[in-house]
């Protein structure tokens, strides 16, 4: 798998963790797509807001469950499960981080990563499609070029 294969499957894991925040009615879901260069080993961070603990809890048990079922992923650790105030899953390439609200607004995490570029779901979507588009596009276009070399390779034997 390329970089840009990885990269890509990424995305489309942290969409679905996305609507499944959505899902489970999560507030205020943010995607930060974090700056390479400070990030360390993770691209995005995922975060949304609940407003008890059983909700967060809630909303981590549908990330799992999504990701798990879909893509068969699994986080590589979870934080904070037993408190429900702050809920972390490490999925390595993107991070989430399910608060409550007055959680967030203490740490705020996002004004921590000021390097990260914040993306709505709706505006990673649009990427994710956009990018997957133009990918098509790029394999349907050597397929026919392909198709083409043949054809012509076949005119010119049958010639000969």
């Amino acid at each position: 798998m390329t970089t840009i294969d990885a990269r890509q499957q990424t995305r489309i894991l942290v969409q679905a963790a996305a609507q499944a925040c959505e899902d489970k009615k999560g507030e205020d879901t943010r995607i930060l797509e974090l700056d390479p260069i400070d990030s360390g080993l993770s691209d995005f961070f995922l975060v949304t807001s609940a407003s008890n603990d059983r909700q967060s809890v809630a909303i981590a048990d549908e990330i799992e469950h999504k990701l798990k079922k879909e893509f068969g992923a699994f986080p590589n650790s979870v934080e904070g499960r037993q408190k429900g105030d702050w809920i972390l899953l490490d999925y390595v390439d993107f991070v989430v981080h399910v608060f409550l609200a007055e959680r967030r607004a203490f740490y705020d995490i996002e004004r921590l990563r000021k390097s990260a570029r914040p993306v709505s779901p709706a505006e990673f979507d649009a990427e994710l499609k956009a990018a997957l588009a133009a990918r098509t596009l790029a394999a349907r276009t050597k397929a026919k070029a392909k198709r083409s070399e043949e054809h012509t390779s076949e005119l010119q034997s049958l010639r000969h």
